[in-house]
């Protein structure tokens, strides 16, 4: 435990922000993981569930809780999928 002033209210911060970037994060890789279970599973609503994806990616990089590279590859690979998806049933 900290004996400075500043680092204590360092790590309520730190605390704080943790539980609000744990939210973001969990939110983000809930709807990526629904995203892939609907391209596996081949159903009708893949392409509003992977949009939906990259939107929660999209916010949890805006607010700096992932990488833009990570949300980057992981936005790529979901519309790699959803291209090869399309393209096989087409």
């Amino acid at each position: 435990m900290a004996n400075i002033q500043s680092q204590i209210k360092r790590n309520r911060q730190n605390e704080k922000r943790r539980l609000r970037n744990r939210n973001v994060r969990g939110a983000a890789r809930t709807a990526d993981n629904a995203a892939r279970k609907s391209i596996t599973a081949g159903a009708p609503e893949t392409k509003d569930a992977i949009m939906t994806a990259i939107s929660a990616l999209d916010k949890a990089a805006e607010k700096g809780v992932l990488h833009k590279n990570t949300v980057a590859r992981r936005k790529s690979r979901l519309m790699k999928a959803l291209a090869a998806l399309t393209g096989k049933s087409a």
